[in-house]
């Protein structure tokens, strides 16, 4: 029987048709190689439009090298990285952080995936030391890999206390238009407007089929990140083809529509089995993502049927993650299916 994948992941969706048809609009000619096309030159026009012009905007191929390449512009080995520990940044990335940048990443406990100006105090010891790390950027991932998102009030109390310690911020945005959804803001006030420093811009997973943008919002930050893409292996050749996505990404609000329709989507589920008797919803559902306990015999039961993440074993906890393309027809089969497996 073939199983369905439909609440795997954002990852396993297909592409928006607008942005689909666009590649295929750019895919006429010659261009410039490199990012020197005009495409790639209306994209960083685009961007500016929504994060202000104070930017600096290169792209990638994924998420971990927009994470790590970023970071590593901005750090040096003897630096330490603070994190969440369920942040993807530690617990996805394959060691890459510590590989590529030489930091050590200093990994916070939290219950709902975020960090606080008083979990991460703690942390910021031995300023001047030479025995001990140096504390430079503080990694937050919004939404949170447990989906729960950070307010502006939080994100600026963040920001502030990292300045105030000559420290950086940098956030993995995979999924940060569904942050901006939720908040009910535009991105810009999210990001430049809360003083953030370092943005890893994701489109992957809200409709586009490649490319990821790496936003310095500082003149200076991005000094040699061009030789660091480079010496990362991603710097795309026909560099045209992740251009026109975000272009179209940025435009008409296909960005925000996206974002808007998975996290109604999510809801929806939520509202279907919140009050099912083995369920036990373990995060406030505000993006695109919900994270349940079930029995260990319902999550056998239902991946015979469903492909999806166990996200933690011990506690039988699993996520269900919807997409730009979910639709209520899809919700209604699994929310039904979910039932009939207890």
């Amino acid at each position: 029987m073939e199983i369905n994948n439909q609440f795997g992941s954002d990852n396993h969706s297909g592409v928006h048709e607008d942005i689909l048809n666009a590649m295929i609009k750019a895919n006429t000619d010659h261009a410039i190689a490199y990012g020197e096309d005009y495409y790639t030159k209306r994209s960083v026009k685009k961007f500016k439009q929504h994060f202000g012009n104070n930017i600096d905007v290169y792209f990638v191929y994924n998420g971990t090298a927009a994470n790590i390449l970023g970071l590593k512009t901005l750090t040096n080995s003897f630096n330490s990285i603070i994190c969440a520990e369920t942040a993807h940044l530690n617990v996805h990335e394959c060691g890459g952080p510590e590989k590529f940048t030489g930091c050590k990443l200093i990994t916070i406990p939290t219950n709902n995936g975020k960090l606080t100006k008083n979990l991460i105090k703690p942390h910021i010891i031995g300023l001047g030391d030479p025995h001990r790390a140096q504390p430079k950027v503080i990694s937050i991932t919004q939404p949170t890999e447990l989906g729960t998102i950070y307010s502006k009030k939080e994100l600026k109390e963040i920001t502030d206390f990292a300045h105030s310690n000559k420290m950086l911020v940098h956030i993995d945005g995979a999924r940060l238009c569904n942050a901006a959804a939720y908040l009910k803001a535009n991105l810009k006030e999210i990001t430049t407007d809360l003083g953030v420093d370092l943005l890893s811009f994701g489109g992957t997973k809200n409709g586009m089929m490649f490319g990821e943008a790496v936003i310095f919002f500082k003149k200076g930050l991005s000094k040699n990140f061009e030789y660091i893409r480079k010496q990362g292996m991603q710097l795309a050749s026909k560099m045209r083809f992740i251009s026109i996505q975000f272009e179209t990404f940025l435009s008409n609000n296909l960005w925000l529509r996206n974002a808007e329709h998975s996290n109604e989507m999510a809801k929806l589920l939520y509202e279907k089995i919140r009050n099912f008797e083995k369920i036990k919803i373990t995060q406030e559902v505000q993006s695109n993502a919900i994270f349940a306990k079930i029995p260990k015999k319902t999550i056998s039961s239902l991946q015979k049927k469903y492909f999806f993440h166990v996200f933690d074993e011990l506690k039988s906890e699993v996520r269900w993650m919807c997409s730009f393309n979910t639709t209520v027809e899809n919700i209604e089969k699994f929310s039904n299916t979910i039932k009939k497996c207890f």
